[in-house]
């Protein structure tokens, strides 16, 4: 089965022809023809590109220049903007955009968006309508997206980040797993399921970082491995573990087996997101 990699933010140079709205202590450019090099090196076959909210927010131009140019390699997820009054127009257009297999929506605190907010109700009974699933950052903040899914269940939810708060840059915070029983608590809704997005960046101890077997087993046994989407988050994880040290501990690890590997690191996103990579 295809490896996927279920979360990467591609971009390029910050330019004046498409500035960035804020500077993260990323690489100065992962281009499309770059991540595409990094995924060769480590028989990733295709990954989700996220839209990095950070540097474009509602602006996805660069992520369809790049499915466009690697078709087979990557499939598109936008952000979409609740305060924005045609966000429903924005989520019918992007259904026509080749690649596209998804939006996201943001619930972390500094989002600011009750549960309750007409403009998400309008974003996913739009995602409802047009068959996309909704991919919802809600670390810090695990109440409100639980509160939002039990809300809308006839919508489907990829949660970002193990719904955990994750660093940008080492060490890892003092009680890096302290959401965890809130996050299988969230397992019990049958229509959400959840990205292993980041993972390595919550081990204080270095590559091939041993200790985050034990809350992800806990993870997998409330989840399924069905229910699990391994990913990378790349290139936000970047100054914390390069692209080959976020994907080997998953494909070499001898605590899968090949069954669960297989569901885990691609089997099932290409269900959830209904698109699989091809290489030319």
């Amino acid at each position: 089965m295809a490896i996927i990699d279920s979360q990467v933010h591609v971009y390029e140079a910050n330019t004046p022809q498409r500035p960035w709205h804020s500077v993260p202590n990323w690489p100065d450019h992962v281009t499309g023809d770059e991540m595409v090099a990094a995924m060769n090196q480590v028989s990733v076959d295709g990954a989700i590109f996220i839209s990095a909210f950070s540097m474009y927010r509602y602006d996805a131009s660069y992520a369809v220049e790049v499915q466009q140019a690697h078709p087979g390699r990557f499939a598109l997820v936008k952000p979409v903007d609740p305060d924005d009054p045609a966000v429903v127009d924005v989520i019918a257009d992007w259904k026509q955009t080749p690649g596209a297999v998804g939006i996201r929506i943001m619930m972390t605190k500094e989002a600011g968006h009750d549960p309750s907010d007409p403009g998400l109700d309008r974003i996913l009974r739009a995602a409802v309508a047009h068959d996309f699933p909704v991919n919802m950052l809600c670390w810090g903040n695990v109440e409100a997206g639980t509160a939002l899914i039990d809300r809308h269940l006839e919508t489907r939810f990829i949660i970002d980040h193990l719904a955990i708060m994750q660093p940008r840059t080492p060490p890892a915070p003092p009680k890096p797993w302290a959401d965890l029983p809130k996050v299988l608590e969230l397992a019990k809704r049958p229509n959400a399921v959840i990205k292993v997005s980041g993972a390595c960046t919550l081990s204080k101890e270095p590559y091939p970082f041993p200790d985050i077997w034990a809350p992800l087993a806990r993870v997998f046994d409330a989840w399924g491995f069905e229910r699990c989407l391994w990913g990378t988050d790349w290139t936000r994880a970047f100054a914390v573990v390069n692209y080959e040290q976020a994907v080997e501990p998953f494909r070499l690890t001898e605590r899968l087996s090949e069954s669960e590997r297989a569901m885990l690191m691609g089997g099932a996103c290409a269900k959830v997101y209904g698109w699989s990579p091809t290489k030319s």
